[in-house]
């Protein structure tokens, strides 16, 4: 059973940074579809950053440039790097994978494994 960690969220200052880590045990991160993703109060959830199953990267505009997606094979690990932080990052940030052996990527509401979250609070 896949089990996903989130850690490193906190309550920062406007241009501070983060990085936000996610360990897996079950599972060893391979070439699924996999992610970051956001959601705040009262709003639509958003892919902060998909992984792709041939490796690409797709940033959700309003973060490109600001944070980098990371993978440490060894530690079965994965990493949001967020700089430049800005009030509207503010939102619980969720690590999730989906083991499924399609050749795309599916909505997110259908990837099947989650980690619970690490609050990211960004004040200015």
């Amino acid at each position: 059973q896949v089990h996903l960690v989130e850690s490193g969220g906190d309550s920062v200052q406007a241009g501070e940074s983060l990085r936000l880590s996610c360990v897996a045990t079950g599972y060893t991160f391979s070439n699924h579809c996999m992610g970051w993703i956001r959601q705040a109060p009262g709003k639509e959830r958003e892919r902060v950053v998909v992984i792709y199953r041939d490796g690409k990267i797709r940033y959700l505009d309003s973060v490109e440039g600001r944070f980098t997606f990371s993978k440490d094979v060894a530690k079965n690990t994965l990493y949001l790097q967020m700089n430049n932080l800005k009030p509207e990052d503010t939102a619980m940030y969720y690590c999730a994978v989906d083991v499924w052996d399609g050749r795309w990527c599916r909505s997110e509401h259908l990837w099947n494994s989650w980690g619970q979250g690490t609050q990211v609070t960004v004040s200015s």
